[in-house]
Protein backbone atom coordinates (compact mmCIF):
# COMPACT_ATOMS: atom_id res chain seq x y z
CA UNK A 1 0.00 0.00 0.00
CA UNK A 2 2.94 2.55 -0.49
CA UNK A 3 2.89 3.32 -4.21
CA UNK A 4 1.58 6.76 -4.88
CA UNK A 5 -1.43 7.59 -6.73
CA UNK A 6 -2.41 10.64 -9.32
CA UNK A 7 -5.63 12.40 -8.29
CA UNK A 8 -7.49 13.63 -10.83
CA UNK A 9 -10.04 16.68 -10.69
CA UNK A 10 -13.27 16.26 -12.58
CA UNK A 11 -12.28 17.68 -15.46
CA UNK A 12 -9.40 15.85 -15.28
CA UNK A 13 -6.74 18.24 -14.20
CA UNK A 14 -4.61 16.70 -11.66
CA UNK A 15 -4.66 17.81 -8.68
CA UNK A 16 -2.16 15.81 -6.07
CA UNK A 17 -0.83 12.39 -5.56
CA UNK A 18 -1.94 10.29 -3.07
CA UNK A 19 -0.82 6.92 -0.49
CA UNK A 20 -2.45 3.88 -2.07
CA UNK A 21 -4.32 3.66 0.97
CA UNK A 22 -6.42 7.12 0.89
CA UNK A 23 -6.96 6.60 -2.68
CA UNK A 24 -8.50 2.85 -1.81
CA UNK A 25 -10.82 4.97 1.14
CA UNK A 26 -11.73 7.77 -1.44
CA UNK A 27 -12.80 4.68 -4.11
CA UNK A 28 -14.57 3.05 -1.66
CA UNK A 29 -16.39 6.27 -0.45
CA UNK A 30 -17.70 6.56 -3.82
CA UNK A 31 -16.00 9.95 -3.99
CA UNK A 32 -13.29 8.77 -6.49
CA UNK A 33 -13.36 6.22 -9.62
CA UNK A 34 -10.68 4.50 -11.17
CA UNK A 35 -9.20 5.28 -14.09
CA UNK A 36 -5.44 3.57 -14.34
CA UNK A 37 -4.59 -0.05 -11.98
CA UNK A 38 -1.45 -0.90 -11.23
CA UNK A 39 -0.87 -5.00 -12.19
CA UNK A 40 -1.46 -6.37 -8.67
CA UNK A 41 -4.28 -5.96 -6.85
CA UNK A 42 -4.72 -5.00 -2.94
CA UNK A 43 -5.70 -7.91 -1.18
CA UNK A 44 -7.91 -8.20 2.34
CA UNK A 45 -9.16 -11.14 3.93
CA UNK A 46 -12.35 -10.77 2.37
CA UNK A 47 -11.63 -9.42 -0.51
CA UNK A 48 -9.27 -8.50 -2.98
CA UNK A 49 -9.62 -4.66 -4.85
CA UNK A 50 -7.92 -3.26 -7.91
CA UNK A 51 -4.30 -1.24 -7.14
CA UNK A 52 -5.06 2.28 -8.33
CA UNK A 53 -2.62 4.27 -10.37
CA UNK A 54 -4.96 7.29 -11.90
CA UNK A 55 -7.96 8.09 -9.59
CA UNK A 56 -10.44 10.86 -10.75
CA UNK A 57 -12.67 12.77 -7.96
CA UNK A 58 -16.54 12.62 -8.79
CA UNK A 59 -16.76 16.29 -7.36
CA UNK A 60 -15.18 19.08 -9.09
CA UNK A 61 -12.26 20.62 -6.15
CA UNK A 62 -11.69 23.97 -6.44
CA UNK A 63 -7.84 24.46 -5.34
CA UNK A 64 -6.06 27.45 -4.20
CA UNK A 65 -3.33 28.77 -6.44
CA UNK A 66 0.09 27.21 -5.14
CA UNK A 67 3.25 29.62 -4.84
CA UNK A 68 6.38 28.26 -5.65
CA UNK A 69 8.08 27.36 -2.38
CA UNK A 70 11.02 28.94 -1.11
CA UNK A 71 13.97 26.80 -0.95
CA UNK A 72 17.79 27.35 -1.80
CA UNK A 73 16.71 24.57 -4.63
CA UNK A 74 13.90 26.54 -6.25
CA UNK A 75 16.04 29.93 -5.78
CA UNK A 76 19.40 28.05 -7.74
CA UNK A 77 16.54 27.06 -10.65
CA UNK A 78 15.02 30.30 -10.76
CA UNK A 79 19.04 32.00 -11.85
CA UNK A 80 19.45 28.66 -13.92
CA UNK A 81 22.11 27.42 -11.23
CA UNK A 82 23.95 30.72 -12.28
CA UNK A 83 25.98 33.06 -10.28
CA UNK A 84 24.04 36.64 -10.56
CA UNK A 85 27.22 38.69 -9.52
CA UNK A 86 29.64 36.90 -12.14
CA UNK A 87 27.21 34.61 -14.55
CA UNK A 88 29.40 31.54 -13.78
CA UNK A 89 27.66 28.35 -14.05
CA UNK A 90 27.95 25.74 -11.06
CA UNK A 91 26.03 23.34 -9.15
CA UNK A 92 27.99 24.20 -5.71
CA UNK A 93 26.35 27.74 -5.14
CA UNK A 94 25.53 29.75 -2.56
CA UNK A 95 22.21 32.03 -1.36
CA UNK A 96 23.16 35.54 -1.61
CA UNK A 97 20.68 38.22 0.57
CA UNK A 98 20.88 41.46 -1.50
CA UNK A 99 19.97 43.40 1.28
CA UNK A 100 21.94 41.77 4.43
CA UNK A 101 20.08 40.70 7.07
CA UNK A 102 22.09 41.96 9.66
CA UNK A 103 20.97 45.62 7.66
CA UNK A 104 17.22 44.61 7.74
CA UNK A 105 17.45 42.34 4.99
CA UNK A 106 14.25 39.64 4.41
CA UNK A 107 14.43 35.83 3.62
CA UNK A 108 12.39 36.71 0.75
CA UNK A 109 12.38 35.81 -3.12
CA UNK A 110 12.74 39.68 -4.24
CA UNK A 111 16.21 39.95 -1.62
CA UNK A 112 17.74 36.45 -2.63
CA UNK A 113 19.88 35.50 -5.74
CA UNK A 114 22.27 32.70 -6.53
CA UNK A 115 26.04 33.42 -5.87
CA UNK A 116 29.46 31.58 -6.44
CA UNK A 117 31.25 31.59 -3.25
CA UNK A 118 33.97 34.23 -4.40
CA UNK A 119 31.43 36.88 -5.11
CA UNK A 120 29.33 35.64 -1.66
CA UNK A 121 32.71 36.44 0.07
CA UNK A 122 33.65 39.24 -1.61
CA UNK A 123 30.23 41.05 -1.24
CA UNK A 124 29.84 39.84 2.46
CA UNK A 125 27.53 41.78 4.65
CA UNK A 126 27.72 44.65 2.66
CA UNK A 127 25.42 46.72 0.21
CA UNK A 128 25.79 45.97 -3.98
CA UNK A 129 26.69 49.68 -3.97
CA UNK A 130 29.23 49.37 -1.07
CA UNK A 131 30.68 45.97 -2.61
CA UNK A 132 30.56 47.56 -6.05
CA UNK A 133 28.79 44.56 -7.29
CA UNK A 134 25.57 44.59 -9.79
CA UNK A 135 22.93 41.91 -10.12
CA UNK A 136 22.68 40.08 -13.76
CA UNK A 137 18.77 40.00 -12.90
CA UNK A 138 16.80 41.51 -10.41
CA UNK A 139 15.15 38.52 -8.24
CA UNK A 140 11.26 37.85 -8.76
CA UNK A 141 9.19 35.31 -7.37
CA UNK A 142 8.35 32.58 -10.28
CA UNK A 143 5.08 31.77 -10.75
CA UNK A 144 4.36 27.95 -10.80
CA UNK A 145 4.29 26.08 -13.60
CA UNK A 146 1.12 23.84 -14.65
CA UNK A 147 1.95 20.45 -12.71
CA UNK A 148 3.90 22.37 -9.90
CA UNK A 149 2.06 20.66 -7.16
CA UNK A 150 2.64 17.49 -8.84
CA UNK A 151 6.09 17.52 -9.06
CA UNK A 152 6.78 18.50 -5.79
CA UNK A 153 5.75 15.20 -4.68
CA UNK A 154 7.34 12.87 -7.47
CA UNK A 155 9.68 11.65 -4.85
CA UNK A 156 8.52 7.68 -5.59
CA UNK A 157 8.82 7.68 -9.17
CA UNK A 158 6.60 7.95 -11.58
CA UNK A 159 4.02 5.31 -13.05
CA UNK A 160 4.02 5.01 -16.88
CA UNK A 161 -0.40 4.86 -17.13
CA UNK A 162 0.43 8.80 -15.58
CA UNK A 163 1.70 10.42 -18.56
CA UNK A 164 -1.30 10.48 -20.92
CA UNK A 165 -2.92 12.32 -18.24
CA UNK A 166 0.27 14.82 -17.46
CA UNK A 167 0.48 16.31 -20.97
CA UNK A 168 3.52 18.42 -21.28
CA UNK A 169 5.24 17.59 -17.88
CA UNK A 170 8.49 19.24 -17.45
CA UNK A 171 10.93 16.17 -17.16
CA UNK A 172 13.93 18.62 -17.88
CA UNK A 173 13.68 20.40 -14.31
CA UNK A 174 14.55 17.13 -13.00
CA UNK A 175 18.06 15.23 -12.81
CA UNK A 176 18.12 12.06 -14.43
CA UNK A 177 19.22 10.59 -11.51
CA UNK A 178 16.22 11.75 -9.66
CA UNK A 179 13.41 9.03 -8.43
CA UNK A 180 11.20 10.70 -10.77
CA UNK A 181 13.00 8.41 -13.81
CA UNK A 182 12.08 5.08 -11.77
CA UNK A 183 8.99 3.39 -13.54
CA UNK A 184 6.84 1.65 -10.79
CA UNK A 185 7.39 -2.52 -11.33
CA UNK A 186 3.87 -2.69 -12.44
Amino acid sequence: MNRSVLVLNQNYEPLNICSGRRAVVLVIGGKAEILETHQHPIFTPDASFPYPSVIRLIYLIRSPRTRVKLTRREVFIRDNFTCQYCGRSSHDLTLDHIIPRSRGGQHVWENLTSACKPCNHRKGGKSLIEARMTLRRMPFEPKPGRYYSIQRRLDGGIAESWFKFLPGLDLDRFDRSDSLFQMSAD
